[in-house]
């Protein structure tokens, strides 16, 4: 199978300003992510940018990079532009890489691509693994998923799901799964995505996914037995990935 991967950046940020821009190892992270996405086989890797800055950077280090508007509400709104800018035919599928992710194993991307292929009947799918920390499944900013028998999402949340009513300090059984932000798409679903109402359940957990499950689309769940590495948000995740790149 053949898929496409596309980078979101954009250059505004309010915790790290200039974030796609940041300098790691010598190299703009939003490239350092694309370069660890090239090694995920896919047939193209493309950056959307939502400014000249990010393109020329890009351009600057061999990444086919294109310009996107900077009114989009959300990554996948910049994601479904691409689509149609790169003229992605609708049986394609899109794998959404963020662009602070500079860790990410790119064998996670070929995953979560090549189990939506295996799946026809979901227009999504991403990735979880295990939670073996009490305090990580009672963290908020841990996102859980619960599946169904064919590893289908049932529901994300940043409560502690399922709950264990009878030993409500120990972890349950099956093991929880923290979701992690890594999408692949159908074009088609991609497309349709932003023009469908915001879910109140989305609303309430802040988690975008919930919309897909709200008008009824099944989103596949590919289990990792990895964390991928951290990904960065404010400076002192940046000076961490520094570290650990230097390391």
């Amino acid at each position: 199978m053949t898929f496409t991967v596309l980078i979101p950046a954009r250059l505004g940020s309010t915790r790290l300003p200039n974030k796609p821009l940041a300098d790691i190892a010598g190299v703009p992270m939003v490239v350092r992510v694309a370069q660890q996405a090239l090694r995920s086989g896919a047939q193209r890797v493309v950056v959307a940018g939502d400014h000249f800055e990010i393109v020329a950077a890009c351009q600057a280090h061999g990444i086919e990079a294109v310009l996107t508007r900077t009114d989009h509400p959300s990554g996948s709104d910049r994601l479904a532009e691409a689509c149609d800018l790169l003229d992605l035919p609708d049986d394609s599928i899109v794998v959404n890489l963020q662009g602070d992710e500079p860790l990410m194993d790119p064998e996670l991307v070929t995953d979560v691509a090549h189990l939506l292929a295996r799946h026809p009947q979901a227009a999504m799918s991403t990735a979880a693994h295990a939670i073996d920390s009490v305090t990580d499944f009672h963290n908020p900013n841990v996102v859980k998923v619960v599946l169904d028998a064919q590893h289908m999402a049932l529901y994300f949340s940043r409560a502690p799901i399922a709950w264990p009513r009878d030993t409500p300090d120990a972890l349950p059984s099956p093991v929880p799964l923290r979701h992690i932000g890594i999408y692949a798409y159908r074009v088609s679903f991609l497309r349709l995505f932003p023009k469908l109402a915001q879910a109140p359940l989305e609303r309430t957990e802040s988690l975008e996914q919930l919309r897909a499950l709200w008008h009824g689309h099944r989103i596949a769940v590919h289990i990792t037995q990895h964390a991928p590495g951290p990904g960065v948000d404010t400076p002192e995740d940046l000076a961490r990935v520094r570290r650990l790149i230097k390391g």
